[in-house]
Formats: structure tokens, C-alpha cells, sequence
């Protein structure tokens, strides 16, 4: 029995690594488009590799998956972040776990994830490898099986695992075309904000630790880490919220209203917050006493938005502008004038629709012997290492669900 895998990045590496372990003889061929196997797991992280997270930190699954919450649910009781870290500890990577729920090696190496995959795809026999191999297109035989054709060469197989990853090319997805599955068609997700505001551009590297990033008059919104840049935000809190509004800002091509609340709080909480400033500092002017979770730079630029002058002291705002002020705090308007994506924070939304794949064994329900795994589905995350964990369980599935003679 052969098995084809199309697609080398983690999803695809991973299946065939638990595969070998499963059956050492089985004969695996992987197939990769590119020069070199994993090169976007190389890049994770920053090149640090976030492998999982601790989930922790979250309500429910459906915070860390805006599409295929349900499906995941299943797929984390099937191969959990534990049963993750520990299979790559029984390889012999250590991991760091930090705050925000996010797992690290030690290292701080995504190298070292590479280099503990391919190892783990030569136990037994090797797994094929072949790259510079995109595939143009799969059909299914009459008799069972599929044929995987590419420019220059043509395979028969007789199970085969898709784990092409995502893109948001038109014809990423076009050698799946001949079996007709229903595609969603695949769009950017994880992408930072660039915004029309020059007096927000020019503090650039300015970090708040707790922000609420909105559009308004939809339900989107999201928390966390916000970080001013040249070009706008970026940061946990605006690729949360460009995953979770990843199908809606296509409609406005990338641009609309944005509201900012710097602190993450009520205009209630703010106001008792600048109240007691405002008598613990009667005499001092408001840019020297300012709220502490808020950077100076940062407090100027949202006190002359405020309509409040540098050297206006504490006791001299009157309840006017300290209303101005409490509404720049917690609900600042500006405007997205389009996205700004980099290489480390790309994921795409889309692809396999999950009514094609049995929920059971990510099995094709009118292709048998046909699975799915990783990006490819149209399961996608918000940023912290679940987009990963989404490819590790995936994939796990897909391995322990084939049977080998």
C-alpha cells in the first residue's frame, strides 16, 4: 500500500512522522511544491516556533477558532496540547510556557521543531521525500485509489492525505478541482492594521499591555497586547481581531472605522480611574501625572485629542474635558486604510469546506481513502499557537485513522 502526502509543512511532516512510528515500513512518499520541507514552521513564532498553548486562558474553544470551533473540540480530545508536548518531549525538545498561555522550546529555536520532524520521518524505512513537486492535479480511479499528477511526473496511490497549508492565490486549490469538492474560497486572516493617523504612525514601537481593538456596529472585538508601528497596529489584539473579522473586511476592501479603547475598561472604570487623579494630583499638570498603564508618548498624543494642553494641571480640568478625555480613553476612533500583512503572521482563512470530511477520521465522505489535515480545511485561529495545535491534531487523526496491511 502506498500513501501519498501532498504538502510538507507541519501538518503533512507530522502525519508522516506518527505514520512511521505506527508502521515502519509503511511506504510514504511526500510530496512538497517547494524547495524545502517546513520553511513557514521555520518562520513561526518569529522564528521561535510557538508550538501550542495551554488554552488556559480562554472561555471556550470557539475564542481560539472564528471557523471549525466544533470540529476542533473533537480534534483536541482526540490529540490534546498535552498529548502534543509530549510527544515532541519523548523526541527530546524542552518547552517553556509563558503567560499568555503560549509554548516555546527552550531553545527558542523553531530549527530545532524542523529538525526533530525530519528525524522522526526516518524511523524504519525513510519516508520519500520529493520537492520542487507541485501537484497540478488528483482524480480518483475507477477501481479504487487516485492518480497524483504534477508537471513532470504522475503517481498512483492508494491512500492519500492533502495537507497543502493555505494560500490566498485563486488557484491554490485547483488540483482538486476533478474530484469536485466544495471549496471556501480562501481569504487573509492574522494580518496586521494600517491606519490613516499620523499622529498614531508617528509612535511607532509604543507598546500598550491591555487594549480593546472594535469595529463598530459589528460584533468583532478583541483584547490584549496592541502595538503601535510605522504603519499602524499590530500586536495580539489587532490579529485577534483580523481573524475573527477576516470574512467581513474584504466587503469593505480593507478599510473602515476602528474604536480603541487603550485600557480595556468601562467609561465608568475610567472615569473613577481619572477622578482619583485628578485628587491625588491637583497641582500636577496632566501629562506628568498619567495614568501608569499608558506609555508618556502615547498620553500626550490622547490628551491633545482630548483638547487638553500639556501644562493644564489636574485641578483645572473641568467636568467637560474630563468627560472628552474619558471617552479618548475608552472609545478613540480612527480608521483601518488597509491591511498590512508579514510573512511570520500570515494564516488564510477557507479552503476544504468541513461538510466534505468526516468529523470522525477527517476522511472524505465521497472519496474513501482521501483525508484531510492542517490549513487546508477550512479551520483557522487566532494568533498564540492554536493554528499549530490545529495541524498537530489534524494530522494525528489522520495518521491513527489509516489502517496498513
Amino acid at each position: 500500500m502506498r500513501i501519498v502526502i501532498i504538502g510538507a509543512g507541519a501538518a503533512g511532516c507530522f502525519c508522516a512522522a506518527v505514520l512511521k512510528q505506527r508502521f515502519p515500513q509503511a511506504d510514504v512518499l511526500l510530496l512538497e511544491a517547494g524547495p524545502a520541507p517546513m520553511k513557514k514552521l521555520a518562520l513561526t513564532g518569529g522564528g521561535r516556533c510557538n508550538l501550542t498553548n495551554s488554552f488556559a486562558l480562554l472561555k471556550s474553544v470557539d475564542e481560539a477558532y472564528p471557523r471549525g470551533a466544533a470540529l476542533m473540540r473533537r480534534a483536541l480530545r482526540a490529540f490534546s496540547p498535552g498529548q502534543t508536548l509530549a510527544w515532541f518531549e519523548a523526541q527530546g525538545v524542552q518547552f517553556t510556557l509563558q503567560e499568555d498561555g503560549c509554548y516555546f522550546p527552550v531553545s527558542q529555536d523553531a530549527g530545532q521543531i524542523v529538525r526533530t520532524l525530519s528525524r522522526a520521518m526516518q524511523q524504519g524505512s525513510r519516508v520519500e521525500l520529493r520537492c520542487r513537486s507541485a501537484v497540478r492535479r488528483i482524480e480518483a480511479l475507477p477501481d479504487g485509489g487516485f492518480r497524483i499528477s504534477g508537471s513532470d511526473f504522475t503517481v498512483d496511490a492508494d491512500k492519500v492525505v492533502v495537507t497543502a497549508g493555505g494560500s490566498v492565490r485563486r488557484d491554490f486549490l485547483a488540483f482538486l478541482e476533478p474530484l469536485g469538492l466544495e471549496i471556501v474560497p480562501p481569504l487573509p486572516s492574522l494580518f496586521t492594521f494600517s491606519i490613516a493617523d499620523p499622529a498614531l504612525t508617528a509612535l511607532s514601537g509604543v507598546v500598550v499591555e491591555q487594549a480593546r481593538l472594535s469595529i463598530p456596529g459589528t460584533r468583532f472585538s478583541a483584547s490584549g497586547i496592541l502595538l503601535l508601528t510605522h504603519w499602524g497596529f499590530s500586536g495580539p489584539a489587532a490579529l485577534k481581531l483580523s481573524s475573527y473579522a477576516a470574512r467581513a473586511l474584504p466587503e469593505c476592501a480593507y478599510r473602515c472605522p476602528l474604536c480603541v479603547n487603550w485600557l480595556d475598561l468601562s467609561q465608568q472604570e475610567c472615569r473613577t480611574m481619572l477622578e482619583a487623579l485628578q485628587r491625588e494630583h491637583p497641582l500636577k499638570t496632566c501629562a506628568n501625572a498619567r495614568i501608569e498603564a499608558l506609555p508618556h508618548r502615547l498620553w500626550e498624543v490622547l490628551l491633545a485629542k482630548a483638547g487638553i494642553g500639556t501644562q493644564v494641571r489636574w485641578k483645572e480640568l473641568s467636568a467637560a474635558a474630563l468627560n472628552r478625555l474619558c471617552l479618548t480613553l475608552t472609545a478613540f476612533p480612527c480608521e483601518m486604510a488597509g491591511k498590512y500583512p508579514h510573512r511570520e503572521e500570515f494564516v488564510t482563512c477557507g479552503g476544504v469546506a468541513l461538510s466534505e470530511v468526516s468529523a470522525q477520521h477527517l476522511e472524505s465522505k465521497r472519496f474513501p481513502g482521501l483525508y484531510f489535515a492542517g490549513e487546508v480545511l477550512d479551520i483557522d485561529a487566532i494568533t498564540g499557537g492554536f493554528n499549530l495545535q490545529a495541524a498537530w491534531s489534524t494530522a494525528y487523526i489522520v495518521a491513527m485513522s489509516l489502517n496498513i496491511p
